[in-house]
């Protein structure tokens, strides 16, 4: 199935167990370019559901076969209206059945795609038009035109396409369509045969662009049947099996996420946060691709759930859980899947199969009491849920391994089409990354010289593969910056390897905090530590060139609010915090009216955060004094994408966040 792909570097070699994972996946061995798939998948997949959007007004489906035509349609619609291959046209809209349709449809009439969601700022939309040369300009609705239509006029836009049923407005200089005119010249037009092969360029994804302009990577077709024709080795998908999909469609992750489980015959069913808890439970997914702050999204609501049980029934379920912890954890030392005792000798499995065999009966009790229930509310149905988009947190990890939902952690970057190491469901080590996916090598060397570094050394990591980018587009010393003269990408990203090749990350090169001591912090696994606290949902280390690590956070307000009615307090909020956290946690029936009040300045509370980050970041294992969180300030405004501070997947935009609290973070100092 590789056959078709650049040469394997010599380091690669498939195990039995991929191999024949592999041979057991839809063949696309093939196929040269991304357009070719879907009257193929069409022909073995037919009448198989796959796209449905529930929360369409009215519902929308797509079968295979209907899929393939629609896709062929909005090519043919395009090259009828002008659009030339190799040309550039931009796509700003969000995740729908359409959006796939334009993508593909872009893709199949030749051109190049330039994606970006349409509630992302202005400025940066125009800013990739413009970059991008695009000549055609495929839109959500009406609005988002608006939103660009002043500027229009200075860019060779010759055609814009509304994906809503909107009638077109009048414009003078400029033909604008809507989807179904669109589709109607695409009826009435033959699709023209375009040559294309894995070195086309297929698209341009531009990075977030926090500390500068945005970059425009360069996917081939190749960078991504890459993801298409090798995933298979992590999660192997039937036909009909259902997949919930949450993340941005037009971002890298999800993107291939959607092109290899379609190529399965899978049936996509869109969500979005407002319905993802309930779509959960109606549609029963067997898949989801999602990010760490959704996982611990779901946890969370688990938490609450547990903390609003009696007493009596909270100290059970906590006894339980502690138990399991210990199950799982002797489990892995048998498996010979423990991060923290590599290759344990034979008695030490011997010792730890007993543990686990010892505490095997309390852990199913704890199935039936308590972990069944939880996977209910992920429908009871999921094989397998893949994270990516950051490193998600030991204790979600454990988490979710002690309720019986298996998380396969992945691991790559948008300029790697993205993904190039994936944890398998039978070599799951649960704090690592996995090892690289086919053709793919990963090499750890020395920050400052570049010099490699043996197994078990952290250093930056460096990757090479058939997913590697083409570059970014119209930036030659940005591409030579990211790519030496031997292929490997500069990730960016600090970790070390096992002896049996799995990733292990560490932190950001770039978000590495300096002390004055020169001791060098990275702030993700301290941060992933403190969210385990129930009173700290977000939290943001700082503390560059100063003598101590220094912290914003965002605390978790309905549960600090039930901690101050049991110690008889109100909890003092701003008016329109208060409202909303009074709803979701009122005051519990039976208990005294507060007879004092605080506010989160208050010595009280201050008290129990530093209680909370002096145990989490304690208990951390490998904690060293350096790694103490000194002046903390509580924020009641969460990092959000729609404040800015957060991207489309989740992660906290560090440059943004410490931009916004300038004045905070220099008075904590």
């Amino acid at each position: 199935m590789l056959k078709n792909h650049p040469a394997d570097h010599g380091s690669f070699k498939l195990t039995e167990k991929e191999r024949i994972n592999l041979q057991r996946m839809a063949d696309y061995s093939s196929v040269q370019s991304l357009s070719e798939i879907w009257p193929l998948a069409a022909k073995q997949f037919g009448e198989t559901i796959a796209l449905k959007d529930p929360h369409a007004k009215p519902e929308i489906n797509f079968t295979y076969t209907q899929l393939a035509v629609a896709i062929q349609q909005f090519a043919a619609g395009l090259q009828a209206l002008g659009v030339q291959p190799e040309s550039r046209v931009s796509l700003f809209a969000d995740n729908s059945p359409r959006w796939f349709i334009a993508d593909q449809g872009i893709i199949t009439a030749g051109a190049v795609n330039a994606v970006r969601s349409a509630q992302a700022e202005r400025e940066e939309l125009l800013f990739i038009l413009a970059n991008s040369g695009s000549t055609a300009l495929v839109v959500e609705d009406y609005k988002t035109l608006k939103k660009l239509r002043a500027n229009l006029d200075d860019l060779p836009i010759q055609l814009v396409i509304l994906i809503s049923d909107e009638e077109p407005e009048a414009d003078e200089n400029l033909k604008v369509l809507n989807f179904s005119q669109l589709m109607a010249a695409g009826a009435n037009q033959s699709l023209q045969p375009v040559t294309q092969n894995q070195e086309t360029l297929a698209t341009l994804l531009y990075t977030s662009g926090t500390t500068g302009k945005p970059k425009g990577v360069m996917l081939s077709h190749g960078n991504l049947l890459h993801q298409v024709m090798t995933l298979g080795v992590v999660v192997q998908p039937q036909a009909g099996d259902r997949v919930l999909s949450i993340l941005p469609s037009w971002h890298a992750y999800e993107r291939s996420g959607e092109y290899f489980l379609l190529s399965q015959g899978c049936t996509q069913i869109y969500t979005n946060l407002r319905h993802v808890k309930q779509d959960l439970k109606d549609f029963q997914p067997n898949y989801m691709v999602g990010v760490p702050r959704l996982w611990e999204s779901i946890y969370e609501g688990v938490q609450k759930q547990f903390r609003e049980q009696p007493p009596n029934k909270q100290r059970l379920v906590n006894t339980l859980l502690g138990i399991s912890q210990r199950y799982i954890e002797a489990r892995r030392v048998a498996q010979g899947l423990s991060l923290e005792r590599f290759h344990p000798s034979i008695p030490e499995r011997l010792s730890a199969s007993a543990q686990a065999a010892a505490l095997a009966p309390m852990h199913a009790l704890a199935e039936r009491l308590v972990y069944q229930k939880v996977r209910e509310a992920t429908g009871g149905q999921i094989k397998q849920v893949i994270s990516g988009g950051g490193s998600l947190a030991k204790h979600l990890d454990s988490f979710f391994e002690i309720v019986g939902v298996e998380i396969l952690v992945g691991y790559g970057l948008t300029e790697t089409s993205p993904v190039t190491n994936a944890r398998r469901p039978w070599r799951n080590l649960r704090g690592s990354s996995g090892q690289p996916i086919p053709g793919t090598e990963i090499k750890i060397v020395n920050p400052e010289t570049r010099k490699p570094l043996p197994a078990g050394e952290r250093g930056l990591v460096l990757i090479r593969g058939p997913q590697v980018m083409q570059g970014y587009y119209q930036n030659p010393e940005a591409t030579a910056k990211a790519i030496d003269a031997e292929g490997w990408f500069d990730s960016g990203d600090l970790g070390w390897v096992t002896p049996e090749n799995d990733l292990v990350l560490t932190g950001r090169a770039k978000d590495t905090i300096v002390l004055t001591n020169g001791e060098n912090i990275e702030p993700q696994p301290i941060e992933d530590a403190c969210v385990r606290s129930p009173y700290i949902d977000q939290i943001m280390l700082v503390g560059q060139d100063q003598r101590s690590l220094g912290a914003l956070i965002v605390p978790n307000l309905e549960a600090l609010q039930k901690w101050a009615l049991s110690q008889n307090l109100r909890l003092q909020l701003p008016e329109k915090v208060q409202e909303s956290v009074s709803r979701n946690s009122p005051q519990p029936p039976g208990l005294p009216a507060p007879d004092s009040e605080i506010d989160l300045d208050s010595k009280v509370i201050q008290n129990l955060f530093r209680q909370e980050l002096n145990r989490e970041v304690q208990n951390r294992p490998g904690y060293r004094p350096d790694d103490r969180i000194g002046p903390f300030k509580l924020i009641v405004e969460p990092f959000s994408i729609e404040n800015g501070m957060m991207t489309q997947t989740l992660k906290i935009r560090r440059p943004v966040v410490m931009e916004r609290y300038r004045d905070m973070i220099d008075g904590m100092f």
